[in-house]
């Protein structure tokens, strides 16, 4: 259960990313008031928590209306996995979030009048619960079907969730203590990982769609 806690945790860390929320988040509520971004962040975390937590319970299901089976779901699950992981490597993904997030915040500074809800697009989708996250917690869901080990994949999601929301709580002050390079440190330890655990979810799903091993 320890070990499975450990592969949650880290699956969703690099797929939500809660390093670099506290910047992101920086940037696109600088010209928000103290209560409309405790708001947005609250809210935020709210809507991304709901939208996974329907992916994990009914993303099975969806997948049968379509025709898909689970084992194509890994594989092809695994590969955007890895895909984000190698983004994480060389940056490209840190910086498609940082493009977004200065969109959003010269959006702010040309209407400072107008406090923008932020909360679904883009925190809750795609920062928070996006393709990369929406697919780990249905794979880990099909792999895991035990009250016990889902609870671990659960709390391993919600550790992620929580820390997502104290980044945005503590926004400034984390922004400063951190800085680009322990960031960048973590951004690229955690893509090395991640790879690691799409590559088995790949190997898993072959192994199981064309009975290797059985």
């Amino acid at each position: 259960m320890l070990s499975l806690l450990l592969a949650s945790f880290v699956t969703f860390f690099v797929a939500i990313d809660p390093v670099a929320m506290a910047p992101m988040f920086t940037t696109m509520t600088s010209g928000m008031t103290p209560e409309w971004r405790r708001k947005m962040a609250i809210k935020s975390v709210a809507i991304a928590s709901g939208i996974l937590l329907a992916f994990a319970f009914g993303g099975a299901w969806l997948l049968e209306q379509i025709h898909v089976s689970m084992d194509a779901f890994r594989i092809a699950g695994g590969l955007l996995l890895f895909l984000i992981a190698v983004d994480m490597l060389f940056e490209k993904r840190a910086e498609r979030r940082d493009e977004r997030a200065e969109k959003v915040a010269q959006h702010q500074a040309e209407h400072p009048e107008h406090q923008d809800d932020i909360s679904v697009f883009p925190l809750a989708i795609p920062l928070i619960a996006g393709p990369g996250a929406i697919a780990s917690i249905m794979l880990f869901f099909a792999q895991y079907e035990g009250a016990l080990e889902r609870t671990m994949v659960l709390l391993g999601v919600g550790i992620n969730l929580a820390l997502c929301l104290g980044a945005f709580l503590l926004a400034g002050p984390i922004s400063k203590v951190m800085g680009p390079t322990v960031g960048s440190m973590l951004t690229r330890v955690f893509g090395i990982l991640l790879a690691a655990l799409a590559a088995q979810f790949v190997v898993d799903g072959v192994r199981n769609a064309f009975g290797i091993g059985a």
